[in-house]
């Protein structure tokens, strides 16, 4: 969106409107692909609707990476596909132009970080000797597990219909130019690409490429200005936050990140997404608890709790692993409010895996959970496992009911312990389910995917502003949500 409108787009609201149509797509699991599919679809008729002013429809995303030439021969009303590795494409598909520079016919430069061979990185040793360093933009590196794994065929996607044979590779940087689509208060802060773990369900590293980390200047930098623009809480994301710049030669560098940036004056509320169970540290523990801009939350997808199951996912762990990291995250970081999620239904899984995973949940009492069923995808490594393992739909869809019912007790019983708390309030405006009421967050709830915390009373105000953070108590519970009034 940031090049389009750099280049002379404008965005519209109203699909009906636009000229131009592009559906940024996902290809994670089934539910996924087929809500990127109806989009297109929706899309295309938009575009061949009499009166219609589009002209160009462009797919773009980790979709046209699965499914690049089926999409163009199904779907003839799609003008152009745009992989995840080739974003600045979508000025040409687009039919935009980015404008010149000082009056210049030519192009400028990629606005991407274009990550150079390490072929070309010797060499610019060689000339360079001093200022080469582990954090050298545009200089190529990886992990050794990645390097390992490519090997093994990991990111292979040679059998997928039109997929390029090279990876992508780009990293957007903080010159990359943005537009924020959040309430004017948040912003997500992408601070790593791709991933190179082996969980045998996931196709995430044939579509993303290997993991890869912005230099920790860029995201400063990138903060620094948001934070300018009025944004008070920063989400950071990635495919795995908790291995940021291990490829760059850093070690628990995803404290050294958050150190950097809960300092930042303005800055109220830093959060990360996505850790890996066995990259949770001490010292990114201790960093958590040391920092009062840091949210004492913590997201780490455990995915399952029984070893057999574990095993077969290429997660590894058990229950008593995963209860241990817990308690030692809650003894560590006073008040940390813990989510996760997990997979049921996975090939293999009998009733007594299913068992043990419902009795880890009763004992581990996450906070918010969320529940999937296991997607069979094809070119993940569960997909080729023997058929007589896979398991009904039927019966993963009752599993996953039963597993989020035990976890509704958990819930209920966990938020009737917040009733009578004073919290700090992000106010979000109107409640999606009623105009009766306001709903906003607390530093405790991540954007979009937790509960709510719904405001019946405005205390002081006669209005309360968007975007605002407020004092509330807590004044009744819900098996998700609380209610709230205004204190001040």
């Amino acid at each position: 969106m940031g090049l389009l409108d750099r280049a002379g787009g404008q965005l519209t609201a109203r699909a009906e409107d636009a000229e131009i149509l592009v559906v940024n797509t996902c290809s994670f699991i089934d539910s996924a692909k087929q809500e990127s599919v109806n989009a297109i679809l929706e899309m295309a008729r938009h575009k061949i609707a009499n009166g219609g002013k589009a002209r160009r429809l462009i797919v773009a995303g980790c979709l046209v990476e699965r499914y690049r030439d089926e999409i163009q021969r199904n779907i003839p009303e799609v003008d152009a596909v745009v992989g995840t590795g080739e974003l600045e494409a979508i000025l040409e598909a687009a039919g935009l132009t980015a404008p010149a520079a000082h009056g210049e016919a030519s192009l400028p430069s990629s606005p991407f970080n274009i990550l150079v061979s390490r072929a070309a990185s010797a060499v610019h040793q060689h000339s360079h000797p001093t200022e080469v360093g582990p954090q050298l933009e545009g200089m190529k590196s990886s992990r050794p597990e990645g390097d390992a794994r490519e090997r093994q065929g990991r990111f292979s996607r040679e059998h997928w219909d039109g997929a390029t044979a090279t990876l992508p590779e780009y990293l957007y940087s903080d010159e990359t130019p943005r537009i924020l689509t959040t309430p004017r208060t948040s912003a997500y802060i992408k601070i790593a690409e791709g991933c190179d773990h082996p969980c045998s369900f996931c196709i995430i590293p044939q579509l993303r490429g290997k993991f890869r980390s912005r230099r920790l200047e860029s995201i400063v930098a990138e903060a620094e200005r948001l934070i300018a623009q009025g944004v008070r809480e920063i989400t950071l994301i990635g495919q795995d936050t908790t291995c940021y710049g291990e490829d760059l030669g850093l070690k628990d560098g995803l404290s050294t990140l958050l150190e950097s940036l809960a300092v930042l004056p303005g800055l109220k509320w830093l959060r990360f997404l996505y850790a890996y169970p066995n990259k949770v540290t001490t010292r990114l523990l201790e960093t958590m608890s040391r920092h009062e801009t840091i949210a004492k939350y913590l997201d780490v997808p455990l995915q399952h709790a029984s070893p057999s199951v574990l095993k077969r996912m290429k997660r590894g762990g058990t229950a008593e692993v995963f209860l241990r990291l817990l308690e030692k995250a809650r003894a560590t970081v006073p008040g940390i409010v813990l989510r996760s999620t997990f997979i049921v239904g996975f090939p293999g899984e009998t009733a007594e895996d299913f068992k043990e995973l419902c009795e880890f949940v009763a004992a581990a009492k996450i906070d918010w959970l969320g529940v999937f069923g296991y997607s069979d995808e094809e070119g993940a490594a569960a997909f080729g496992l023997d058929v007589a393992l896979k398991v009904p739909k039927r019966m993963i869809e009752a599993r996953r009911r039963r597993l989020m019912k035990l976890q509704q007790k958990i819930s209920a019983k966990a938020k009737a312990a917040w009733v009578g708390r004073e919290v700090d309030v992000l106010v979000e405006g109107e409640s999606d389910e009623t105009e009766l009421l306001w709903q906003g967050r607390t530093a405790l709830h991540a954007p979009e995917i937790d509960g709510k915390v719904l405001i019946n009373d405005f205390g002081p105000h006669e209005a309360l502003v968007p975007g605002t953070f407020y004092r509330a108590e807590i004044t009744e519970s819900h098996e998700y949500d609380v209610v709230a009034r205004i204190v001040e």
